[in-house]
């Protein structure tokens, strides 16, 4: 299988709203296993099509320290969530390097369907419900420094922004020495 490139924070094609899968098979299937991949490579618990610019409402999940239990959420919509509240220090593999808590309910009920397109509903708690709202959130657009104070975002944003430069240039300078 193939490991994509993750989009990084501030990239505009992270706000993109992504648009319900609406056929199944090899491609889905393809999708899918490549998106698995570059998760567990990353490493990470959960990626959104959207974080590989494929905008289209595709989500894999894996929260065991096994890496075996592979969850595919296509077209997934929250039928559910408690009015408890829970802070998790949350992570991004758009936004390396960055933890910071945010808000959110503490249990949902997801529907949604698996990658062959079959229905299922899952209630999740715990790391799992924060997992499936945080890739839920860049399926509509949304990355989790968004949660956090103007003042956060915007350190996050410049230092993402100088790291990228600076990775652009280290990219630059081994291309020329592989000429």
């Amino acid at each position: 299988m193939a490991l994509l490139n993750i989009l990084r924070y501030p990239d505009p094609r992270l706000h993109k709203v992504a648009k319900p899968v609406t056929e199944f098979g090899p491609r889905i299937d393809k999708l899918v296993a490549d998106m698995a991949d570059t998760m567990y490579d990353a490493p990470g618990v959960g990626l959104a099509a959207t974080q590989i610019d494929v905008h289209e409402r595709l989500v894999v999940i894996d929260i065991t320290e096994t890496k075996d239990d592979l969850m595919v959420f296509v077209n997934p919509e929250i039928v559910w969530a408690s009015e408890e509240k829970q802070v998790y220090d949350e992570g991004c593999l758009s936004v390396p390097g960055v933890y910071d808590g945010v808000e959110r309910p503490a249990r949902v009920k997801v529907r949604a369907l698996d990658q062959k397109g079959q229905p299922f509903e899952v209630e999740a708690d715990g790391l799992l419900a924060v997992c499936i709202q945080h890739e839920m959130d860049h399926l509509m657009g949304k990355v989790f420094v968004e949660y956090l104070s103007p003042l956060k975002r915007n350190r996050i944003k410049t230092k993402l922004m100088k790291e990228g430069r600076g990775m652009q240039r280290d990219d630059a300078r081994n291309a020329g020495r592989r000429a």
